[in-house]
């Protein structure tokens, strides 16, 4: 088929041409001038179709190999290995589609003809660089050459394409002038290549990168009459591979090849090098660019992606002498002003402080010093002998300036007051994962004596101050109270879109004045000052910090501190009538990290947290001490984020911090070093304050704990729900000492309450003293009890006679006991639970019908009554007489109490009550029965409880646990007094946990976990309870879970078997079906504060039932009070309280 002219198709099917080819024919042509350019000849590849053109002249195998330059070692390749030259990266090889069967001119340069894909097949995926846009400068474009393969392979559908030689253009202008001359090295290829052309022909690796230049020549080989300008090959990417000029038709005339521009000595340095030049500076890079160049290194993600190629396989190139790869360098803070993002602006009404950047590349961490600066002066005229230093490079830089790695833990401490602070000596803080002790917790609210207790703001408050009588709240609206009597004092709003934001009252040069002015700080930047006396607002700075949000204000004697979100500081101290003034401006300003999350006045430094991290300033009127104190932030290893903090008197020196998951930790005020991180609770702390010799911390849970910290871990000496949503912050007020004469700790909740607290805890203190000297007004005595609990299993008394071990075993238990003076009879399961009639009749009958129905099943219970009344009158001694006080039953469950008739009379106060925790508390399966009374002036209570059942069911008997001890069941007690003598906890009676002395028994169904049954049986066997009991969930609750209820009881150690599950009748544990693991779900505890001792924990062997019985014997110490004596111990009490209110507000004052 003939062509249709110089510029147009030459009519054959598919004329695709790579600007490859293109540009050797070109190259040939403008050779010799003429087309005498070569006249050897060479045979195609047997497999490569040809076209009935003219036979063209042989051509030598000219493949360009990019180890040109290296000879090879004994006849072989040296090993290549993958090298990124100028951070640029490497050229993916692939293979082509196949030709199309056309007459081929032959070109110049003596190679073959690449090879075309046909024209229904698609074109090859391309493969761009990913940093092709960073590079738009020609004469940076990458440069790295093809590389052929030594091994043959073939790919039989993709036949094989020329790549680009070594040492190519890659970019090349189409012109009318004669091409440059190739470079003079490319004589010795065409040489060796020649020498090569004996064996057969290897095909070489095709280069995906080169295809996107083939599209553009298919493109313009394909348009009749169309030509290239310079222009078009001007706008090529400068990444497409190879590099050649479009496409153009057969007989154009071949186009001049520039010469290649002079390499400039600085080019764009690449990642992690050695070699730092700075002959020049380089072009702007946009902010875009250089933060993700920026993120790359920081993540150490490199540009160079990764080939199909093996490294064994990938060709050597030659070395560049101007860089050295660094295979893992340390990074090197940047030179390049254009790879950091734009500095901020300056605010129109805050002087920002000057920035020296240190680009040092030691690894030696800087300080970062701040001076403040004066507010109306222009960054560029201050004459401050100090400036803002910031290494971006180190780790301790602030946030404003540097996103640093957060440290783990602070093992440096610094001087305080240093002007070159160092690392003092490195040290581990001491963690306490176990959870203050609540043996001793005290539920009452801590109400004040005198004044308002509780405020209601009627609006959405989130932040409050408090100074003697008044409590400002602030929001939309800012609203100040009077806790004398409750009554709204000031109201005003602050308009719309506006919303008060921090609030503090203002220093005073007297302190009968103090309580009287407020500042007020806004979402705006304004500074708004108010006089509580005349309801009026006497002052306002507008723009005081621009238009950033004000987060805090402080109080630091007769200075104000104002910081916003910003990390701006304002530091306003006394005008000439010694008070702080809004009318003037700040005295000083300064820079702070921004993400506050928390601060506080610590002496004269300040703590700042950020997120984990704390940071100590020290800021100061006159700006002459350094601002900084610490070469890097504290971090607490192992504790969330700083959400609180506080001190306390009886700690000097030590400054406690708040976390949001519930642990607090504890830092050294002298070097700043951590002492020790506390577990406190499972939920997050919201605020802290410290209260005389106690730390008050407000939970998220709405609940208020009052700590002992002198103990190790730490006693809650008090726990109540002081709010029905979470405690948002408590505030404990100095200033109610001189101003109304009492220690006074107010909390804001999200429900939009203020209460007020008696931080002196009066009624705990009268109590505990009572309580402590109760050997000087009462008398005691020891009784004996005796408890059994079993799980009968649907049994009677006359199941019990046909075994000669199970008749007897009432009547061992009764006359091993020695005569006890209280007998408690705990069953479970009296009733068959199993039978699913039976339980649905009880769950769904009428009450009239139940009850109808209870009294056909009570001779169940009445059979066992009857039988243990019978027990006591045959096996007990006949000089001992026993009275049955209590029976009490709830589906399945039945207690049982007798009493020798020698106490019986010193018995008052007897009530009963029941918990249904079956079926989420409808249905009595589960559940308890709670029995109490007193004797003489101690209280008793008695539990008897059936609890979820279920291996996997420990959270459920958890949660039926904390509802049996914390349901208010119970008559409440109404003589505060007898309150005092005869109940514990501060309670009144109604609860379980409010008795003195408390005895649990049951089936707590609480399982040995993660292990098998065969593991347990053979335990078991070999007598190794001390495994077992390791895994027992009741144990490990114990130890573990600070929510756990029963961690207040005490149980004697278990020696014997566990006591579930049996085969009815048998000594063999549960081989059904189900094949339950043995447990020990039997139990006994008892709470009593050392007046209650254990004297026996056994079990009996009666087959009856699935379960064995399990009983203890105890010794109860009552007390019965003398009156008269009480009296002067209640009178001593109330004036060693009036000491200690007085020695407190002498130390306030």
């Amino acid at each position: 088929m003939e062509s249709n002219g110089p510029d147009g198709p030459d009519g054959s099917s598919l004329r695709p041409v790579s600007s490859l080819r293109s540009h050797f024919e070109k190259m040939g042509k403008s050779k010799e001038g003429s087309s005498q350019a070569v006249q050897a000849t060479t045979n195609s590849p047997p497999n490569r179709n040809q076209s009935p053109s003219p036979q063209p002249p042989p051509i030598p195998d000219t493949r360009p190999s990019r180890s040109v330059n290296v000879p090879p070692e004994n006849g072989r390749p040296k090993p290549k290995e993958l090298l990124n030259i100028s951070g640029h990266p490497s050229v993916q090889i692939t293979s082509p589609p196949p030709i199309s069967p056309r007459p081929i001119k032959p070109p110049a340069v003596l190679i073959e003809p690449p090879q075309s894909p046909p024209k229904a097949r698609p074109f090859p995926v391309l493969q761009s660089e990913p940093n092709s846009h960073l590079n738009p400068d020609p004469s940076k474009a990458p440069n790295t050459p093809a590389a052929s393969s030594p091994q043959s392979f073939k790919i039989p559908s993709r036949p094989n394409t020329p790549i680009l030689k070594p040492r190519q253009s890659p970019r090349l202008a189409a012109t009318n002038q004669p091409p440059s001359p190739p470079p003079p090295r490319r004589s010795a290829e065409l040489r060796r290549d020649r020498e090569a052309r004996a064996s057969p022909p290897i095909p070489p690796p095709i280069n995906r990168a080169e295809k996107p230049a083939n599209r553009l020549s298919r493109l313009m080989g394909n348009a009749p009459k169309l030509e290239l300008s310079p222009q078009i090959a001007e706008q090529r990417s400068p990444f497409n591979s190879p590099p050649n000029s479009a496409s153009s038709p057969e007989n154009e005339d071949p186009p001049v090849l520039p010469t290649r521009p002079a390499r400039l000595s600085t080019q764009k340095i690449p990642p992690r090098t050695n070699t730092l030049p700075q002959t020049y500076d380089p072009p702007p890079v946009h902010h875009s660019i250089a933060n993700i160049r920026r993120d790359n290194d920081v993540n150490g993600v490199t540009r160079t992606p990764t080939t199909s190629q093996s490294i064994e396989d990938r060709p050597a190139l030659p070395a560049r002498p101007q860089t050295i790869v660094d295979p893992a360098p340390p990074r090197i803070p940047a030179t390049n002003s254009a790879m950091r993002p734009p500095p901020r602006p300056p605010r129109p009404t805050v002087t920002t402080t000057n920035t020296t950047v240190d680009n040092s590349a030691s690894s030696q961490p800087k300080r970062v010093v701040s001076t403040p600066t004066t507010q109306f002066a222009p960054p560029p005229s201050r004459t401050h002998g100090r400036s803002m230093t910031v290494d971006t490079s180190s780790e301790r830089t602030s946030v404003e300036f540097h996103e640093h790695t957060r440290r783990p833990a602070p093992t440096y401490a610094e001087s305080q007051h240093g002007d070159s602070p160092v690392p003092a000596s490195t040290g581990h803080a001491e963690i306490v994962n176990q959870f203050p002790d609540a043996t001793r917790v005290n539920r009452r609210p801590p109400f004040i004596k005198q004044g308002a207790h509780e405020i209601y703001t009627k609006y959405d408050a989130r932040v409050f101050a408090v100074c003697g009588q008044y409590v400002c709240t602030t929001g939309h609206l800012t609203r100040v109270w009077s806790l004398l009597d409750g009554e709204l004092v000031m109201s005003f709003a602050h308009g719309e879109g506006i919303k008060a934001t921090a609030v503090a009252f203002k220093s005073t040069l007297d302190f009968q004045d103090d309580g009287t002015r407020l500042w007020i700080g806004n979402n705006i930047g304004e500074i708004i000052e108010a006089d509580v006396t005349t309801q009026s607002i006497i002052g306002n700075k507008t723009n005081a910090h621009g238009r950033y949000e004000i987060v805090k204000i402080y109080r630091h004697y007769n200075e104000m501190w104002s910081l916003d979100e910003g990390g701006t500081l304002h530091v306003w101290g006394p005008d000439s009538e010694g008070v702080p003034n809004l009318g003037l401006s700040p005295h000083q300003t300064y820079r702070l990290p921004k993400g506050h999350t928390f601060s506080m006045i610590v002496g004269e430094e300040l703590w700042h947290a950020t997120g984990k991290e704390v940071r100590i300033f020290t800021p100061t009127a006159s700006g002459r001490n350094q601002l900084q104190v610490l070469m890097r932030p504290l971090v607490a290893e192992g504790a969330g984020e700083v959400t609180s903090g506080s001190l306390l008197k009886s700690q000097p020196g030590k400054v406690f911090l708040g976390h949001n998951d519930g642990k607090v930790s504890v830092y050294s005020q002298k070097d700043c070093a951590c002492l020790s991180v506390l577990n406190v609770s499972s939920y997050k702390i919201n605020s802290l304050a410290g209260v005389g010799d106690y730390m008050w911390a407000a939970f998220n849970s709405g609940k208020i704990c009052v700590y002992d910290v002198t103990e190790s871990p730490w006693i809650i000496k008090k726990d109540w729900q002081a709010h029905n949503n979470p405690v948002i912050k408590i505030i404990a007020d100095p200033a109610s000492f001189y101003k109304l004469d009492r220690c006074q700790v107010v909390s804001l909740g999200a429900d939009n309450a203020l209460k007020s607290w008696d931080g002196l805890l009066q009624d705990d203190y009268l109590e505990n003293e009572m309580k402590r000297l109760d050997t000087q007004y009462c008398k005691f005595e020891d009784i004996k009890l005796l408890a059994m609990t079993w799980n009968a299993g649907a049994s009677t008394p006359n199941s019990l006679r046909y075994s000669d071990s199970d008749k007897i075993f009432i009547q061992n238990m009764l006359q091993s006991s020695d005569s006890p003076d209280i007998l408690i009879f705990g069953f479970q399961e009296l009733v068959d639970l199993e039978d699913k009639t039976a339980t649905a009749k009880r769950l769904f009958k009428s009450k009239k019908k139940d009850s109808s129905d209870q009294e056909k099943m009570s001779h169940q219970y009445r059979d066992w009554r009857d039988y243990l009344v019978r027990s006591l009158d045959d096996y007990m001694p006949a000089d001992h007489l026993y009275h049955l006080l209590q029976t009490s039953t709830l589906v399945g469950l039945f207690t049982c109490i007798f009493v020798k008739s020698s106490i019986h009379s010193r018995i008052r106060n007897l009530s009963n009550s029941e918990i249904k925790r079956g079926m989420g508390g409808l249905h009595g399966n589960k559940g308890a029965i709670i029995v109490r009374f007193m004797v003489d002036d101690t209280s008793l209570c008695f539990i008897n409880c059936h609890l979820a059942a279920g291996q996997s069911g420990a959270n459920q008997r958890h949660n039926d646990i904390a509802a049996i001890m914390e349901s208010a069941i119970l008559p409440v007690e109404r003589d505060p007094s007898v309150r005092i003598d005869s109940y514990v906890g501060g309670g009144d009676g109604t609860m379980v946990l409010d008795h003195e002395l408390c005895l649990l028994n049951g089936d707590l169904n609480y399982r040995i976990d993660t292990m098998s049954r065969d593991t347990v049986v053979i335990a078991v066997k070999q007598n190794n309870l001390a495994k077992l009991l390791e895994r027992d969930q009741l144990l490990v609750a114990r130890r573990r879970n600070p929510a756990f209820k029963l961690r207040a009881f005490d149980e004697m150690p278990i020696e014997f078997p566990p006591t579930y599950k049996y085969d009815v009748g048998t000594d063999n544990y549960d081989t059904s079906e189900k094949k339950r693991s043995p447990a020990w779900c039997d139990r006994l505890l008892h709470r009593g504060f050392g007046r209650i001792q254990q004297l026996e924990y056994r079990r009996h062997e009666v087959r009856v039932s699935d379960h064995r019985p399990v009983s203890g014997q105890f010794r109860f110490t009552v007390k019965s009070i003398s009156p008269k004596k009480r009296t002067l111990a209640w009178a001593d009490c109330q004036q060693r309280f009036e000491n200690l209110r007085e020695k407190e507000a002498n130390e306030e004052k």
